[in-house]
Protein backbone atom coordinates (compact mmCIF):
# COMPACT_ATOMS: atom_id res chain seq x y z
CA UNK A 1 0.00 0.00 0.00
CA UNK A 2 1.07 3.35 -1.12
CA UNK A 3 2.13 5.57 1.90
CA UNK A 4 4.06 8.78 2.48
CA UNK A 5 6.57 9.42 5.50
CA UNK A 6 7.66 12.22 6.62
CA UNK A 7 11.30 12.96 8.48
CA UNK A 8 13.49 16.22 9.35
CA UNK A 9 11.34 17.57 12.29
CA UNK A 10 12.55 18.58 15.31
CA UNK A 11 13.28 21.02 18.21
CA UNK A 12 14.95 24.68 16.92
CA UNK A 13 15.74 28.55 18.03
CA UNK A 14 13.84 31.20 16.81
CA UNK A 15 15.92 32.02 13.20
CA UNK A 16 16.58 28.48 12.77
CA UNK A 17 16.39 26.36 10.25
CA UNK A 18 15.25 22.75 9.41
CA UNK A 19 14.48 20.66 6.26
CA UNK A 20 11.71 18.29 5.83
CA UNK A 21 11.36 15.84 3.73
CA UNK A 22 8.84 13.29 2.34
CA UNK A 23 9.18 9.68 0.68
CA UNK A 24 6.78 8.48 -0.99
CA UNK A 25 6.56 4.46 -1.40
CA UNK A 26 4.42 4.30 -4.36
CA UNK A 27 5.38 4.07 -8.20
CA UNK A 28 2.67 6.87 -9.05
CA UNK A 29 4.57 9.95 -7.32
CA UNK A 30 5.22 11.44 -10.24
CA UNK A 31 1.50 11.80 -11.20
CA UNK A 32 1.08 13.70 -7.57
CA UNK A 33 1.42 17.06 -7.09
CA UNK A 34 2.53 17.52 -3.97
CA UNK A 35 1.63 19.84 -0.82
CA UNK A 36 2.88 20.31 3.18
CA UNK A 37 0.26 21.56 6.18
CA UNK A 38 0.43 21.95 9.08
CA UNK A 39 -1.45 21.69 12.19
CA UNK A 40 -0.56 23.74 15.46
CA UNK A 41 -2.74 22.69 18.87
CA UNK A 42 -6.04 23.92 19.08
CA UNK A 43 -5.71 25.01 15.19
CA UNK A 44 -6.88 23.69 11.97
CA UNK A 45 -4.52 22.24 9.60
CA UNK A 46 -3.23 24.56 6.77
CA UNK A 47 -1.55 24.39 3.75
CA UNK A 48 2.13 25.88 3.58
CA UNK A 49 3.27 25.03 0.69
CA UNK A 50 2.55 22.75 -3.01
CA UNK A 51 4.36 22.10 -6.18
CA UNK A 52 3.21 20.59 -8.98
CA UNK A 53 4.19 17.23 -10.78
CA UNK A 54 6.89 18.76 -12.70
CA UNK A 55 7.93 20.87 -9.61
CA UNK A 56 8.19 24.13 -12.29
CA UNK A 57 5.15 25.46 -10.21
CA UNK A 58 4.41 26.57 -6.30
CA UNK A 59 2.49 27.45 -3.89
CA UNK A 60 2.93 28.98 -0.52
CA UNK A 61 0.87 31.14 2.33
CA UNK A 62 1.38 34.16 2.59
CA UNK A 63 3.27 33.02 6.33
CA UNK A 64 5.80 31.42 4.90
CA UNK A 65 6.82 33.28 1.70
CA UNK A 66 10.76 34.13 1.30
CA UNK A 67 11.38 31.74 4.50
CA UNK A 68 10.10 28.26 3.00
CA UNK A 69 11.12 26.72 -0.04
CA UNK A 70 8.70 23.38 -1.32
CA UNK A 71 10.98 21.18 -3.86
CA UNK A 72 11.06 17.30 -5.75
CA UNK A 73 13.09 14.66 -6.54
CA UNK A 74 10.91 12.93 -8.71
CA UNK A 75 13.78 9.69 -8.95
CA UNK A 76 13.41 10.03 -5.18
CA UNK A 77 10.46 9.88 -5.31
CA UNK A 78 10.60 12.67 -2.43
CA UNK A 79 9.41 15.98 -1.30
CA UNK A 80 10.94 18.87 0.69
CA UNK A 81 10.37 21.77 2.58
CA UNK A 82 13.39 24.02 3.49
CA UNK A 83 12.27 25.93 6.03
CA UNK A 84 14.87 28.89 7.08
CA UNK A 85 13.91 31.82 9.43
CA UNK A 86 11.94 30.17 11.79
CA UNK A 87 9.79 31.47 14.25
CA UNK A 88 7.89 30.00 17.20
CA UNK A 89 4.60 30.57 15.10
CA UNK A 90 5.99 27.80 12.98
CA UNK A 91 5.38 25.25 15.65
CA UNK A 92 3.01 22.87 14.60
CA UNK A 93 3.09 18.94 13.35
CA UNK A 94 3.54 19.09 9.75
CA UNK A 95 2.63 16.64 7.26
CA UNK A 96 2.67 15.79 3.45
CA UNK A 97 0.09 15.06 0.95
CA UNK A 98 -0.27 14.20 -2.14
CA UNK A 99 -3.30 14.57 -4.91
CA UNK A 100 -3.31 13.04 -8.31
CA UNK A 101 -3.06 15.96 -10.27
CA UNK A 102 -0.79 16.09 -13.38
CA UNK A 103 -1.86 19.94 -14.08
CA UNK A 104 0.03 23.09 -13.03
CA UNK A 105 -3.28 24.05 -11.12
CA UNK A 106 -2.58 23.62 -7.77
CA UNK A 107 -5.11 23.00 -4.87
CA UNK A 108 -4.75 24.91 -1.71
CA UNK A 109 -7.94 22.56 0.27
CA UNK A 110 -6.61 19.97 2.34
CA UNK A 111 -9.67 17.78 0.85
CA UNK A 112 -8.20 17.78 -2.52
CA UNK A 113 -5.50 15.80 -1.20
CA UNK A 114 -5.79 11.91 -0.42
CA UNK A 115 -3.16 10.74 0.65
CA UNK A 116 -0.94 11.39 3.64
CA UNK A 117 1.98 10.84 5.85
CA UNK A 118 2.04 10.60 9.42
CA UNK A 119 3.28 13.92 10.56
CA UNK A 120 6.49 15.37 11.73
CA UNK A 121 6.72 17.85 14.68
CA UNK A 122 8.32 20.92 14.56
CA UNK A 123 8.72 23.04 17.38
CA UNK A 124 10.71 27.01 17.47
CA UNK A 125 11.88 27.86 20.50
CA UNK A 126 11.58 31.46 21.31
Amino acid sequence: QEQLVESGGGLVQTGGSLRLSCASSGRAFISYAMAWFRQAPDGEREIVAAISWTGSTTYYANSVKGRFTISRDNARNAVYLQMNTLKPEDSAVYYCAAEPNRSQQLSEGRNEYYLWGQGTQVTVSS
